[in-house]
């Protein structure tokens, strides 16, 4: 059977990084797969045979210049979030990116010096400062070169600056080594900024818990909790792991985890979230799911994966840098070679032009400008509980122009509540209420547990004999008389229902109720009941319509009800259908135009599988997590429009960065080639193009869409 093995590699700061080391070590005999993470540095290797070992492969990654560390496997295996946390950038000046900066540095500040006070002391300073800087970079590129790989940037470095010494540019090359050096340090702290992003989600798990176990309490590492553990969390302290409350009741804040800003309610039965915070009594709670399993680190996991699912505007990126460099390589042969041979043009001055167009030809700021983007959104969707799976995701959500929404559980509460008590006897609203309440108590259907709850805290009157009747309703025992609560068709029959009380409950049924009518001999009371719109569905539904979107409602509910809700938010729908013709409609749909499925994930399978975006509404759950393109975990559909938002958001970055790139090497390759540019403005284009790209996409790390949503 196949092996697979996992590390953490150091030094990898941009997609070019990764390609080069997911290159090199595919080209090792008998390796099957090769998967590889800039964001969470994670390299995968699954191997057919034992013709590479372990260290086989470590030592092609060391030889290429970065660090690689074994993560160990089952048994002694770490959770997302010990990964992560273990991954705590150093200082920039301990790395050895800052090594070779400051070494750089000094040296070409040496070299100055002594150009300054000896003029007569040639160019060997110079020459110096510029190999010290080189020869790792040269290093790098052979390494590179053996693997496959010729057109690396550190290949073009090194041409560029030996070239430049062989002409007699000695204190440019040195300068071009130094720039290249604090270009590369640069673009790896900018990087582990947005690695921050996930390494913050990693840090809302505890590292311990308060386990109670044969009637005592201990202090256990949290990453060994397993399911079916009973844990203490006191007032303040962070939920160390998915469980359910068996006891204790009290305020949540599940914030961290879905970006809920106010805190929420749970009680026994209620579940909760690691890294979720205990803000008032003490909870007991059993453990539900394992630490390497909890949400924090499925969430992390999501992010992870998601970067292998390609933009495909970062596809187009990559085809088209695979025949970048080569081109630029041979345009810059042709500038060294023609002006001298057919224009008798001087060697030395198109020599250094064509040199200096090979540091313009590297494409890492171009290759960075969609993933950073990429990454730096996802993580920031992430903290506001908003996923979305990867980059075609995020550029497809981005061009949504209708949005279809499920009518129950998503626009509406999903649970019916009573909207009318209309009193047709002698009885107040209370005295109806109550009788109705004490009559369905032992009832567990939806419209019964609605009347129960909307008499929370009456005093019920005692009833004896509670039966329900098959296909009717409900019925008790009070006093002697039976009372009994069904629907208006089956009060008419009994004859308890005037031809006036049946046409006031038609016309509470056209408002989109479910009418129960209360009687003894004679009916008492109507109750309307009605499953309600969210608060902010209204709202939603102006934003979506701001931002040119078309919401419309799909829903395997009645005609009536669908009518009422719709009219009630101002939007259309489509009512009374099945699983497999709501695919149909979102098909329909689709051929206008890219269309988004918001559902429960369950019942909508279908459609949020043809949809062109299927988005999953719900707490966190598995299928929220998994079964959809997105998810929102926390329960409020204006994060509908924000997800929309942040993804236009991330779009609108994209294109500034590939302009940035594009821009800036397209100045320079002109200024170089008519001798305006020289080398060292040269790789600024390149580095100083690569931070701006970078630091540009970081700024997807501040974007809050969940506080944009409900500020419009």
């Amino acid at each position: 059977m196949p092996d697979t093995h996992e590390w953490l590699v150091t030094g990898m700061d941009c997609p070019s990084c990764a390609a080069k080391i997911k290159g090199a070590v595919a080209q090792l005999p008998g390796i099957e797969a090769v998967e590889i993470s800039v964001m969470s540095r994670k390299l995968r290797v699954t191997a057919t045979s034992h013709a590479t070992s372990p260290a086989d492969i470590e030592n092609r990654v060391k030889s290429l210049g970065y660090g690689i560390e074994a993560i160990a496997q089952a048994g002694g295996a770490r959770t997302e979030a010990d990964e992560h946390t273990t991954q705590t950038a150093a200082p920039w000046y301990r790395t050895g990116k800052g090594h070779l900066v400051l070494l750089t540095a000094t040296l070409l500040v040496v070299a100055w010096g002594v150009a300054l006070l000896l003029p007569d002391a040639g160019n060997w300073p110079f020459i110096v400062a510029c190999l010290a800087g080189l020869i790792p970079v040269a290093l790098r590129a052979f390494a590179a070169i053996r693997a496959g790989q010729p057109f690396s940037i550190e290949a073009l470095m090194t041409i560029a600056a030996t070239g430049a010494l062989f002409i007699g540019a000695t204190q440019e090359a040195a300068l071009v080594v130094f720039l290249f050096a604090v270009g590369e340090l640069l673009e790896g702290v900018a990087v582990s900024h947005a690695r921050d992003g996930i390494r913050a989600l990693s840090t809302l798990v505890p590292k311990t818990a308060l386990r109670e176990k044969n009637d005592m309490l201990e202090d256990v590492a949290a990453a060994e909790l397993v399911p079916g553990d009973i844990v203490i969390v006191r007032p303040g302290d962070r939920i160390p792991a998915d469980g359910t409350i068996i006891s204790g009741t009290g305020g949540v804040d599940e914030s961290p985890v879905t970006g809920e800003s106010m805190p929420v309610t749970r009680g026994p039965g209620d579940p909760v979230f690691a890294g979720a915070i205990n803000n008032e009594t003490a909870l007991r709670i059993q453990v539900t799911r394992a630490a390497a399993d909890n949400t924090i680190a499925r969430i992390i996991r999501l992010v992870e994966q998601a970067e292998d699912s390609r933009a495909p505007t970062q596809r187009f990126i990559d085809r088209f840098s695979r025949w970048y460099m080569p081109s630029i390589v041979v345009l810059s042969a042709l500038v060294v070679a023609i002006p001298p041979l057919f224009f008798g043009q001087a060697w030395s001055v198109w020599v250094y032009r064509g040199l200096s167009l090979l540091l313009i030809g590297c494409p890492c700021a171009l290759v960075i400008s969609v993933p950073a983007a990429i990454a730096s959104a996802l993580c920031a969707g992430a903290r506001h509980g908003l996923l979305m799976k990867g980059g075609a995701v995020i550029e497809a959500t981005a061009a949504i122009k209708t949005v279809a929404l499920d009518k129950t559980g998503t626009l509406t509460m999903g649970q019916p509540e009573v909207t009318d008590i209309l009193c047709l006897d002698q009885h107040s609203t209370a005295e109806v209420l109550a009788l109705a309440a004490a009559v369905e108590k032992a009832s567990n259907h939806p419209l019964a547990q609605a009347i129960v709850r909307k008499a929370a805290g009456m005093a019920l009157p005692p009833v004896q004999d509670s039966r329900a009747i098959a296909g009717k309703g409900v019925s008790a025992m009070l006093d002697g008389q039976i009372i009994t609560i069904a629907s208006p068709r089956h009060a008419m029959q009994d004859g308890a229902l005037s031809s006036t009380a049946a046409a006031q409950a038609t016309a509470m049924e056209s408002e989109g109720k479910t009418v129960v009518v209360l009687y003894t001999g004679t009916a008492l009371a109507l109750i309307g009941l009605r499953d309600e719109p969210r608060q902010d569905a209204q709202e939603t539904i102006r934003q979506l319509r701001s931002l040119g979107v078309t919401p419309i409602i799909l829903t395997g509910d009645n005609q009536r009800t669908a009518a009422a809700i719709a009219a009630m938010l101002h939007t259309d729908y489509e009512a009374e259908l099945l699983p497999e013709q709501k695919q149909q409609t979102i098909r329909e749909l689709a051929a206008r135009g890219p269309v988004m499925m918001v559902g429960d994930g369950i019942n909508d399978a279908p459609a949020l599988k043809q949809a062109t975006v299927g988005v999953a509404i719900g707490s966190g759950t598995d299928v929220a997590l998994e079964t959809a393109d997105a998810a929102i975990l926390r329960n409020c559909i204006t994060d509908i429009p924000a997800l929309i938002r942040l993804a236009r958001s991330t779009m609108s970055n994209i294109r500034q960065n590939v302009s940035i790139a594009l821009g800036l090497k397209g100045v320079f390759l002109v200024t170089t080639i008519i001798g305006m540019t020289g080398l060292w403005l040269a790789i600024m284009a390149d580095t100083g193009a690569t931070v701006l790209v970078t630091l540009n996409a970081l700024r997807l790390l501040r974007t809050k869409p969940a506080g944009l949503a409900q500020k419009n």
